[in-house]
C-alpha cells in the first residue's frame, strides 16, 4: 500500500468523525448493535435521508458494516480486520471517549429502550 492510500484512508476516517451526528451514532452503536435507520432517526430526531448519509458515510469509512434481516436492515460496528487498522483502532479509543457527555449519555440510556417494531408500527 503506498503512502497516499495510506493518507486517504486515514483521512476518510477522520471526515467521517467530523460530524457530531456521526459520532452519535457510533456512541448509539457501541451500546446497542443491530440499530436499525428509522431506531437511529428516533434517537437522533434527525431525518430519515440525513441518518442514512451519515450511515453511508460511516460505512464508507469503515466504521460501521450492515446486514440484512428479513425487512430490516441493521447495522452495527465493523469487525475489527474488516478494513485497514484506522477504523478499528478510532472505534477501540471512541469506546471509553465522550462517556462523561451529557448528551452521550442521555442517548446511551436511551438506546436499550428504542422499539423498531414501536417505531415503524411493524410486527
Amino acid at each position: 500500500m503506498n503512502m497516499n492510500g495510506d493518507l486517504k484512508k486515514f483521512t476518510k476516517v477522520m471526515k467521517a468523525l467530523s460530524d457530531p451526528n456521526r459520532v452519535k451514532i457510533v456512541k448509539l452503536l457501541q451500546h446497542k448493535s443491530n440499530l436499525c435507520v428509522c431506531e437511529l432517526r428516533s434517537l437522533l430526531g434527525i431525518a430519515q435521508p440525513t441518518v442514512s448519509k451519515h450511515l453511508k458515510t460511516l460505512e464508507e469509512a469503515g466504521l460501521v458494516e450492515y446486514s440484512k434481516d428479513g425487512l430490516w436492515v441493521n447495522y452495527s460496528l465493523a469487525r475489527p480486520g474488516s478494513f485497514p487498522p484506522y477504523a478499528p483502532a478510532m472505534l477501540q479509543q471512541l469506546t471509553a471517549w465522550l462517556e462523561n457527555d451529557p448528551e452521550i449519555a442521555a442517548l446511551a440510556m436511551k438506546a436499550p429502550f428504542v422499539s423498531r417494531e414501536q417505531i415503524c408500527r411493524k410486527t
